[in-house]
């Protein structure tokens, strides 16, 4: 993918959950990048969130995947009534598709060149 937006982040201390969002856009930002900057403010408050790894293609797929320690801060970021607004607004101005899958990682390693 190109445009990375954010990350990447952990690997984290297994368990945990992984949420993925991939997502195909409308055209224009109808207050979109607003939006998003506000939930990335929202979700950091949330305990038990982890992070965020987000990637994008000029074409308009993203794959946003984010990371917290427990079902509990999962249904805490689900809940949450500005986000809930978003989800809303997402439905009718921001996304062609979308899908949501939730897991829970059971492993992690990573890499990183020094």
């Amino acid at each position: 993918m190109s445009d990375h937006v954010r990350g990447p982040v952990g690997p984290f201390e297994p368990p945990y959950y992984a949420v993925v969002f991939s997502s195909v856009r409308t055209a224009g930002d109808h207050d979109y990048a607003a939006t998003a900057a506000r939930m990335d403010e929202l979700v950091a408050d949330v305990p038990g969130f982890l992070g965020t790894d987000s990637a994008g293609t000029p074409g308009g797929l993203g794959i946003t995947v984010s990371y917290f320690r427990d079902e509990e801060a999962v249904a805490a970021w689900r809940s949450n009534v500005e986000h809930r607004a978003a989800q809303r607004r997402g439905r009718a101005d921001w996304y062609e598709t979308y899908v949501l899958h939730v897991a829970k990682v059971e492993r992690s390693h990573g890499f990183e060149r020094h």
